[in-house]
C-alpha cells in the first residue's frame, strides 16, 4: 500500500473535488437572490451553523500555517488556539441577538450594512467595508497559498506528474475556488463546512495516534527530543517568549469576537434562541480539530531533529510532509481532502464577504443605493477579488517572505482592530458615536497597513495588530465619552436592548 500512497492520496483529493463540483451545482439551484448568495436565506439550523463557524476559522491558516508556526517557534503560537474560545463566547454573548434582530428588521446582508444602520452613517459603512476588504485580502492570500502548497505536495509525490510550479498550483487552486464560490455563494460554503468540520474532528484523533506511533517512546520521546534541542521550544512560551505569546493571546481572545466570517454567520441561523445551543457545539468542535495545529507541528519538528526526516525547505510544508511521510495512506488522503475542504470553504466565505462590500456597501455609501442586478454583480466581483487575492498571495510568498500563518494574522488583526470597538462594543453601548467609530476604523486601517507595508518589527516580537487594536479601542472610547450621546433609531435601540 505504501507504493500506492501518492495515488491513494490523489484519488481522495480528486473525489473531494468532484464532491465540490456537485455541491456547487446543487447550491446554484438554491441561490436565487442576493440574500441566498450572501446569508443563505437566513435558514441555517443549529448543527450546520455551529460547524460552519468553527470550520471557517480552522482553515489553511490553522491546518497549514499553524503547524508551520509550531514547527518553527514551538509552543508560542499555541496561545492563539487557547484564546479562541474566549472570542467565540464574547461574539455570541454580545452580538448574536442584536445582529440577528437588526438583520431581520433592516434586511442587512453584510456586516457594514448593519454598521451603517447602527450609526446612521454612510461613512461608517464605507470605512467598515474598506477594513473588511483589506483583511479579506490577507486571509484570502492565506487560503490560496495554503491550497496551492497542499496541491503542490500531493502532485509532487505522483511519479508521472512531478512537482508542479507553485504559480501553476495557485492558478489552478484559484480557478477551482472561484468557480465553486461563483456558483453556490455562501450556501456552498456552509454545507462544505459541515463536511470538512466533521472530517477534521475525526481525523484529529487519528493524527494524534499517528504522531504518537512515530516515536519509540510516544509523546515522551517526542518531548525529550524537543527538550534536548531547545528547552524554550517545548516550554509554555515557545521560542518567542512571554510577551509575544501574550500578544497572540490578547489579539485572538479579543479579536476572535471581531472576525466577519464568524459574525456574518450570526445573521444566518433560523431562530434567535438557537444561539445558546450553537456556541457549545462550536467551541467543542474547534477544540478537538485544533489538535492538528499543535501535534503535527511539534511532531514534525522532533522527527527532523532525531533524523527520521530531512530538514524541511519551508515551515509551511510541515503538515503536508508529515501526512505524506508518516500517516497511513488512507488517513493522509482523507486529511488532505479535509484540508482542501477547510481551505475552500473558508476562502469561499471571505470571497463572499468581499463581494458584499464591493456590490452593496461601497455603492450604498457613495451612491445611496446598491448596484442593479445585485446577484450577477456579486458573481463578477467574486471573480475579480479572487484574481487580486491570488496575486497578493504570490507577492507575499516571493517578495515578502511571509509564512502562511503570519499572513493570516495580518487579516485577523485588521478585522479585530476595526470590528471589536465599532461592532462588539458599539452594538452594546448607546454612547458610541459615528465620529468615534470612523476615527477608530481609519486609525486601525492606517496602523495595520503601515506595519505590513513598511515591514515594521516591534520589540519582543509583539505583533503589530496589538497596538492597532489598543489605539482603535482608546480612540473609540475616548471620543464617544467626550461627545454628546447620539440619536439611535428606535428599532435599532430596541435590538440593542435585547
Amino acid at each position: 500500500m505504501e507504493d500506492a500512497r501518492p495515488l491513494i492520496v490523489l484519488a481522495c483529493v480528486a473525489a473531494y473535488l468532484a464532491v465540490c463540483l456537485g455541491v456547487g451545482i446543487w447550491a446554484l439551484r438554491r441561490t436565487k437572490t442576493s440574500r441566498d448568495f450572501f446569508v443563505a436565506g437566513r435558514s441555517l439550523g443549529v448543527w450546520v451553523t455551529a460547524i460552519a463557524i468553527f470550520s471557517s476559522t480552522l482553515s489553511g491558516f490553522a491546518f497549514v500555517g499553524g503547524p508551520g508556526l509550531t514547527y518553527r517557534q514551538g509552543m508560542s503560537s499555541v496561545w492563539m488556539i487557547l484564546s479562541s474560545a474566549t472570542g467565540y463566547a464574547a461574539a455570541f454573548a454580545l452580538l448574536a441577538k442584536p445582529l440577528r434582530v437588526i438583520a431581520e428588521l433592516r434586511d442587512t446582508l453584510s456586516l457594514p450594512d448593519a454598521v451603517g444602520a447602527r450609526y446612521r452613517s454612510p461613512t461608517s459603512q464605507l470605512l467598515m467595508g474598506v477594513a473588511i476588504l483589506l483583511g479579506v485580502m490577507g486571509y484570502l492570500g492565506t487560503q490560496i497559498l495554503a491550497m496551492a502548497i497542499v496541491l503542490q505536495g500531493i502532485l509532487g509525490e505522483v511519479a508521472f506528474i512531478g512537482e508542479p510550479h507553485l504559480v501553476t498550483c495557485v492558478i489552478a487552486s484559484s480557478a477551482v475556488l472561484v468557480f465553486y464560490c461563483v456558483t453556490g455563494g455562501v450556501i456552498a460554503s456552509v454545507y462544505t463546512d459541515v463536511f470538512q468540520g466533521a472530517m477534521m474532528v475525526g481525523a484529529a484523533f487519528l493524527i494524534v495516534l499517528t504522531a504518537q506511533a512515530a516515536f519509540d517512546d510516544g509523546f515522551t520521546g517526542m518531548s525529550m527530543t524537543l527538550l534536548a534541542d531547545d528547552p524554550e521550544a517545548i516550554g509554555p512560551w515557545g521560542t518567542l517568549g512571554v510577551l509575544a505569546s501574550m500578544s497572540f493571546f490578547f489579539l485572538f481572545a479579543v479579536g476572535n469576537a471581531g472576525q466577519p466570517q464568524v459574525i456574518t454567520k450570526l445573521m444566518m441561523f433560523r431562530r434567535i434562541a438557537d444561539a445558546k445551543r450553537i456556541l457549545p457545539l462550536t467551541v467543542a468542535g474547534y477544540t478537538v480539530a485544533a489538535l492538528l495545529w499543535l501535534i503535527v507541528g511539534l511532531a514534525m519538528r522532533a522527527l527532523v531533529l532525531d533524523g527520521s526526516h530531512g530538514e524541511l525547505p519551508s515551515a509551511d510544508v510541515a503538515s503536508a510532509t508529515f501526512l505524506q511521510a508518516f500517516a497511513h495512506p488512507l488517513l493522509a488522503g482523507v486529511v488532505f481532502a479535509g484540508l482542501l475542504a477547510a481551505i475552500m470553504s473558508t476562502a469561499d466565505a471571505f470571497l463572499n464577504i468581499g463581494a458584499a462590500v464591493v456590490v452593496r456597501d461601497v455603492p450604498r455609501a457613495l451612491l445611496g443605493r446598491t448596484l442593479q442586478n445585485e446577484l450577477f454583480a456579486a458573481r463578477v466581483a467574486t471573480v475579480a477579488i479572487g484574481i487580486l487575492a491570488a496575486a497578493f498571495a504570490l507577492y507575499s510568498h516571493y517578495y515578502n517572505a511571509r509564512l502562511i500563518a503570519l499572513l493570516g494574522v495580518f487579516g485577523a488583526a485588521t478585522f479585530a482592530a476595526a470590528i471589536v470597538p465599532v461592532v462588539v462594543i458599539g452594538f452594546n453601548w448607546k454612547r458610541a458615536t459615528a465620529r468615534a467609530a470612523n476615527v477608530a476604523m481609519a486609525a486601525s486601517i492606517a496602523i495595520n497597513l503601515g506595519v505590513e507595508l513598511l515591514d515594521l518589527r516591534l520589540p519582543y516580537a509583539i505583533h503589530g495588530g496589538v497596538p492597532a487594536l489598543l489605539v482603535s479601542l482608546a480612540l473609540f472610547l475616548g471620543i464617544s465619552l467626550a461627545s454628546r450621546r447620539p440619536e439611535i433609531d428606535p428599532d435599532i435601540e430596541a435590538a440593542m436592548d435585547l
